[in-house]
């Protein structure tokens, strides 16, 4: 039977760790929640895409 490979800390790229998944340390988990709540993790739109069915043009 195939073991799954280890996860990789998806901040430094070492092996992850249990208590932090998918983090290797509390450090890689804070540098993460960080990046989220600074918004460098974001999703790029642009404002001449159309609006979908339903959404009401503010």
């Amino acid at each position: 039977m195939n073991t799954p490979a280890a996860k990789k800390c998806p901040i430094c790229g070492k092996s992850a760790v249990e208590k932090f998944k998918p983090f290797c340390s509390k450090r890689c988990a804070d540098v993460d929640l960080n990046r989220w709540l600074s918004g460098s993790y974001a999703i790029p739109a642009r404002d001449d895409e159309p609006q979908a069915d339903g959404d009401e043009e503010i």
